[in-house]
C-alpha cells in the first residue's frame, strides 16, 4: 500500500535528522521507501516563536496497515529523542506524520486520513507537489489548488535530501 510521510525538524542539525529519519526509514521492516523530496527551510505553523524547520516528504510502499504504520512511525521518533510531552507545534528534534494512506478516509481517535490539516500547510504541499505535481488529497482534491488557495507561507527549497 502507498503511503505519504511528511518529516520535519528544527532541533539539533535539522537536515541530519531528517537523513537519519528517512534512513531509519528506509531500514525498517514492512516498508519500502520509494521517493523523496528536497528539503525545504520553512517558516514554524501554529507556535511562531521558534527556529524555522526543514521539512520533506517521502512515498512508501508499507504491507502495514495505517494504525501500525503510525505506530513504527511514532517509534522512530521516539528512537530519534522525540519527546511528545511538549507544547503542541513546538520545538521538535524530528515529526514524522503520516500524510495519507492510499486513498483512504480514516478518523479514529488516534489517526484521522487524510491528515487534516496537510491542505493548509505548504511546507507539506510544496515538497508533495514536488514528487507529484498531479496529487489529489483523498476528499479534499487536487494539492496544486490547495497551495494556490493559502495566504504566502515562507517555504524555500534548499536542496536534495542526499
Amino acid at each position: 500500500m502507498e503511503a505519504w510521510i511528511g518529516l520535519g525538524s528544527n532541533l539539533g542539525k535539522p537536515a541530519t535528522q531528517l537523513r537519519a529519519a528517512i534512513q531509519k526509514l528506509e531500514q525498517a521492516e514492512s516498508i519500502e521507501l520509494k521517493r523523496c523530496s528536497g528539503f525545504y527551510r520553512t517558516a514554524p505553523w501554529g507556535n511562531e516563536d521558534q527556529d524555522d524547520f526543514l521539512n520533506a516528504v517521502v512515498v512508501l510502499d508499507t504491507t502495514f496497515q495505517p494504525h501500525d504504520l503510525l505506530k513504527a512511525l511514532l517509534d522512530i521518533e521516539q528512537q530519534m529523542g522525540r519527546e511528545r510531552s511538549g507544547e503542541k507545534w513546538g520545538p521538535r528534534c524530528i515529526d514524522l506524520d503520516l500524510l495519507t494512506y492510499e486513498d483512504l478516509l480514516l478518523k479514529t481517535t488516534d489517526l484521522e486520513l487524510p491528515h487534516p490539516r496537510m491542505q493548509l500547510r505548504a511546507f507539506v504541499l510544496q515538497p508533495l507537489l514536488e514528487l507529484d505535481p498531479d496529487f489529489s488529497i483523498p476528499g479534499v482534491g487536487p494539492a496544486a489548488a490547495c497551495l494556490s488557495s493559502l495566504k504566502p507561507q515562507q517555504v524555500e527549497y534548499i536542496g536534495s535530501a542526499d
